[in-house]
């Protein structure tokens, strides 16, 4: 059934339209650079993305000030605007701490929503996202697709589809097209939103995020070293390296992209149940584990397999750390650190895993 449409007011007066999906840990879903809530339930493969990420959630999606069904007689898109949004409506919903997803042009309004209110944010979640908006744009297939933006806004949405969703997407490249042109008006676009857009630089908030970080990329979609130089500037944030050309998650391998969410969602949520409570100022021992020469595993045996090899080490780690007694304190790519009231328990564990 599709979602009911509501409506959200920002600090500075903007109706902002939204809805929700399922029951849950919320999961606050921000909009890409075109938005349309309604349309997109009509893109059979977004509306499954959508429904995945909503099993055992309440995914929260809105349409960003001046598109889709949010208010459109707007002039400010600055950061701190697009921040309102996301405080509009998660206040809306009295949203105490919730999951935030940033994809691509969204990235850098919920990096900055997660620096201001790290209490509020239990996961930051990056999809093909960037700091810096001249990463993006130094692309040679953006610019070649923004060159059309002024001469036939019919072709340049087409393009900007394929762009976005990958040359070889089909039926969804041209849903994608026609949202693009009911979303947003040509002249609001080139006015409003290129000009903020150009603008937008969050690189001096990244040490600021505290919320656990996951940073999705896919390899062919924007050049690998954006998402490297996105996830070392966040504390401990943690790089999925993924592959294919497609900016949006729902198309290509889907799965990858959900089975990446759902264990880095569910981390964390029955680790250190059994592990004594510490009084202050305890003695502790802590113990880290590193995957020697991931790197060239990596290489060897492909990102999927890898992946799987990771995911097993992970599995032993907290298993042998429940048992033995330990708090994960956090994790680093392939490695943990956790801590113990005993070096007895901690050597016992390192020895068990």
């Amino acid at each position: 059934m599709e979602p009911r449409i509501q409506y959200a007011k920002t600090a500075d007066g903007v109706n902002i339209a939204f809805w929700t999906l399922g029951d849950g840990t919320p999961l606050v879903h921000l909009p890409v650079l075109f938005s349309h809530v309604q349309l997109e339930w009509q893109i059979a493969e977004c509306r499954r993305w959508y429904e995945s990420l909503a099993q055992n959630r309440k995914l929260v999606r809105y349409d960003v000030r001046g598109e889709g069904l949010s208010e459109r007689n707007v002039t400010d898109l600055s950061l701190d605007a697009l921040v309102l949004d996301v405080e509009g409506v998660v206040d809306r919903l009295g949203l105490e701490k919730f999951a935030l997803l940033g994809l691509q042009h969204s990235g850098p309004p919920a990096i900055a929503y997660a620096a201001r209110h790290p209490e509020r944010v239990s996961h930051l979640l990056l999809w093909c996202a960037y700091a810096r908006a001249s990463d993006w744009v130094r692309s040679p297939q953006v610019q070649s697709v923004r060159a059309l933006m002024g001469k036939d806004w019919a072709f340049y949405t087409k393009a900007a589809a394929h762009s976005i969703l990958g040359w070889s997407a089909g039926e969804p490249t041209r849903r994608y097209a026609a949202l693009i042109r009911e979303s947003i008006t040509p002249e609001f676009f080139q006015a409003v939103v290129i000009p903020a857009l150009n603008d937008i630089d969050v690189t001096p908030l990244l040490p600021q995020v505290r919320s656990p970080t996951l940073v999705l990329h896919r390899r062919q979609y924007l050049p690998v070293d954006v998402a490297r130089s996105l996830a070392s500037g966040i504390p401990d944030a943690r790089l999925v390296l993924l592959e294919g050309e497609s900016g949006a998650p729902y198309l290509g391998d889907m799965e990858a992209v959900l089975t990446a969410i759902d264990e880095f969602l569910g981390e964390g949520e029955k680790i250190g149940a059994g592990a004594e409570a510490a009084a202050p100022g305890a003695f502790r021992t802590v113990l880290f584990t590193d995957v020697e020469g991931s790197t060239a595993l990596t290489q060897r045996l492909g990102d999927a397999k890898a992946r799987e090899v990771l995911r097993e080490h992970e599995r032993i780690t907290r298993e042998a750390l429940k048992a033995h007694g330990g708090t994960e304190v956090k994790t680093m790519g392939d490695g943990f650190m956790a801590s113990f009231l005993s070096a007895t328990s901690a050597l016992e564990c390192a020895i068990a895993m």
